[in-house]
């Protein structure tokens, strides 16, 4: 009995003991990453995806890195980076533009998709081509450049003037466009078109990249401050490189990145996020040599036509806004 009793204690005290050391594993393990903050531009959806993949799969661990994914509250990603409140954001080519004249230091370290998914979408039958916008009634947000793009194709096709144009706010699409208050709006096709797919809602789209190359520009990206990239540029390249496999992965399993993504954020509707992370499928990284790549041709078409609006003053430096250079080989 007392030979049962010793084996009994020796055996539990092994268990203990292993017990301790696998948690002190795990703190110090947890002690060596490096924490990072993520800050989105919207509620989660498919343009993130691949910041989800990354911290489910383990790619930001391997690469040192403890991060955090938060969704935005009053304040835009452009400010809390640029703050130092968060270490990496979501953005897109205007937001960081503008940001940049207003001497707010951000700069723009990978483009999450490599060209211009949104449209201008309206009832089946309403846009067969711009000139169909004359006359009609568009539903925004009364953005500055939404504004002057409106403008500028209606003084392009001949009809200045005869575009009306509300602010809608928040307002669901489907709502607007089901309540007869809007003829159309501008969509992300990745998001809202899938969705009116799947409602069985028929639409008629003209995407931007369509209508001319020069608003074919970066929307999402990944932004960092200027002080992050000048101090700590390893922490910057294990993000990206970590991050970019993330992409990688989404774009050639989009089942599998619904699912992480949905994992993540459980409000969600699985069924939706996988139709639309197929549509998405291929297109992160696109015709791009890696994931993520820059091209100063679009950064500089665009900004050329912001300023040819007025919307930008001539000085603009287009190079400065973006930086590839922190961009790692683990994702080419």
């Amino acid at each position: 009995m007392k030979k049962l009793l010793l084996v009994l204690t020796i055996i539990i005290a092994v268990i203990l003991t292993s017990c301790a050391s696998t948690e002190k594993t795990a703190d110090t393990k947890s002690k060596d990453l490096i924490p990072v903050t993520v800050v989105l531009d919207w509620t989660p959806n498919i343009n993130h995806s691949g910041l989800y993949v990354a911290k489910e799969l383990g790619y930001f661990e391997e690469a040192g890195l403890d991060v955090t994914i938060e969704q935005p509250a009053d304040n835009v990603a452009t400010q809390l980076v640029a703050s130092g409140k968060a270490d990496f954001g979501v953005s897109y080519q205007e937001e960081v533009t503008f940001a940049r004249t207003e001497n707010i230091p951000i700069v723009s370290i990978a483009a999450v998709i490599q060209h211009n998914t949104s449209c201008f979408a309206g009832p089946a039958g309403t846009l067969g081509s711009v000139k169909d916008f004359a006359g009609k009634t568009y539903g925004g947000w009364g953005g500055e450049v939404e504004n002057a793009l409106l403008n500028y194709l209606a003084e392009q096709n001949g009809f200045p003037g005869n575009i009306k144009n509300i602010n809608i706010g928040t307002t669901d699409f489907f709502s607007a466009i089901e309540s007869g208050d809007i003829d159309f709006s501008w969509i992300f096709y990745g998001v809202t078109g899938v969705e009116a797919e799947l409602r069985d809602v028929k639409l008629d789209t003209i995407y931007l990249k369509d209508i001319d190359p020069t608003f074919d520009y970066y929307t999402p990206v990944l932004i960092a401050s200027e002080s992050t990239l000048t101090d700590n540029p390893e922490l910057a390249r294990k993000f990206l490189a970590a991050t970019g496999k993330g992409y990688v992965y989404a774009d050639k399993n989009p089942d599998e990145a619904a699912k992480i993504l949905c994992k993540a954020v459980p409000e969600l509707d699985e069924t939706t996020v996988k139709a639309q992370q197929e549509w998405l499928s291929g297109q992160y990284q696109g015709d791009a040599p890696c994931w993520g790549y820059q091209e100063l041709s679009v950064w500089q078409g665009f900004s050329n036509w912001l300023i040819d609006r007025g919307l930008l003053d001539k000085d603009f430096d287009a190079s400065s806004a973006f930086n590839n250079d922190y961009l790692g080989k683990a994702n080419k």
